[in-house]
């Protein structure tokens, strides 16, 4: 592999004293140029790790990396079998969630969500903001299971993996389907989003709201513009999402401001100043995730803080290791979403206890069961007898 450049190499050595140029660039490829990941928030775009070949562009001499086009948003077509996922998973509260999309355009640079392109042969990098995959039988297909003799009625929940408002859905409405369906069935549904694009079904949600079938959460990582565009470039900015908290409130909406993820030594400041927002905004409930880095998200998030906060990259992964054991992540039940230590606890109680001041998570917004019909329209599986 060609050897990376001077400047590149200085970007990369780590002010903690690990060289991590070497094993970052030699698994993900020399930086992406600007121009062409302009609006993204990868830097690299490492092939998966399924992989048998590891690929990276470099220039030949002849300038040929200029000629390389910028990164668009290419969606392909994906027809699954089934629309419901199930887990059991004992750190969430839901056991039931649809993704509409695979890989999402907000190109968060943290989201856990990246390695799950590797089963696609793409990266978890790039291609996992640029190269999407949309369910346009969503809809059909969860009419079908939701027909099903036996079906159990839980609460389904919707963005928990990728964002089914993301700018795609503009053009798709997937999601807006969806809702028709769980709508007519009168099927309970939790969402989590970072787009004000929610409130163009205000209307469905306010119904379902009216008889406790629908509740919807907006990610708020942090109040500052120039942190969120970088971090998260084609989310909506911060006034954007605590406005659609505002409106969706407004609607009789329940709503929930989630803090996810809070990056230590980068966003934790900001932990009062979120809460008192979504507070004033209308929203009912708060919660948080402490950042996550499974896998490829690793990589990934250190080559972006190296890129945009370089003095602080010691001081946040320093942070984040003394509460996942010394290690970038622990996957461990119960420890995964807050980790452990002093520092965990002193977010937890921060957080808890403004929460307590402002009034929030008073009360937990139990969603109905009880109204739910089978659908009965086409496509549906037929009895029998």
């Amino acid at each position: 592999m060609q050897d990376i450049k001077s400047a590149d190499r200085a970007a990369f050595a780590a002010p903690d004293g690990i060289d991590i140029a070497n094993h970052i660039i030699a698994e993900s490829g020399l930086r992406i140029g600007f121009e062409r990941r302009r609006g993204r928030g990868a830097g690299v775009n490492p092939s998966g790790r399924y992989e048998p070949f590891a690929r990276s562009a470099f220039d030949d001499g002849w300038n040929s990396l200029d000629e390389l086009p910028a990164f668009k948003t290419d969606v392909q077509v994906e027809k699954p079998k089934t629309i419901i996922t199930r887990n059991n998973s004992p750190d969430i509260s839901f056991d039931r969630s649809i993704n509409p999309y695979r890989g999402c355009e907000h190109g968060c640079v943290y989201c856990f969500a990246r390695p799950t392109h590797a089963y696609m042969g793409l990266s978890a990098g790039l291609d996992f903001e640029s190269r999407l995959f949309a369910k346009p039988n969503a809809a059909e297909l969860l009419e079908r299971e939701l027909s099903k003799p036996g079906y159990e009625v839980r609460s389904i929940a919707i963005g928990t993996n990728t964002d089914p408002y993301q700018p795609v859905e503009k053009t798709w409405r997937i999601m807006r389907e969806i809702l028709e369906v769980l709508e007519a069935a009168n099927h309970p549904v939790g969402i989590v989003t970072k787009s004000a694009l929610v409130l163009r079904d205000i209307d469905i949600l306010q119904r379902m709201a009216a008889k406790g079938l629908a509740k919807v959460a907006l990610s708020v990582t942090t109040l500052d513009r120039t942190l969120a565009r970088a971090m998260e470039p084609r989310a909506a900015t911060p006034a954007k999402r605590l406005d659609a908290v505002k409106a969706l409130s407004e609607a009789g909406i329940p709503t929930t401001v989630m803090m996810a993820p809070i990056i230590p030594g980068l966003t934790d400041s900001e932990i009062e100043r979120v809460l008192e927002s979504a507070s004033t905004a209308g929203a009912r409930d708060a919660g948080y995730v402490l950042l996550r880095l499974p896998l490829e998200v690793s990589p990934l998030f250190k080559e972006w803080l190296l890129r945009h906060y370089p003095n602080r990259y010691r001081h946040v992964l320093s942070l984040l290791r003394s509460m996942r054991d010394g290690k970038d992540y622990d996957a461990e039940w119960g420890k995964r979403m807050r980790g452990n230590g002093p520092y965990a606890f002193q977010i937890r109680r921060r957080f808890e206890m403004t929460a307590r001041r402002l009034g929030l998570n008073q009360t937990r917004t139990e969603l109905r069961c009880d109204r739910f019909t089978p659908p009965k329209g086409a496509g549906v599986q037929l009895a029998l007898l």
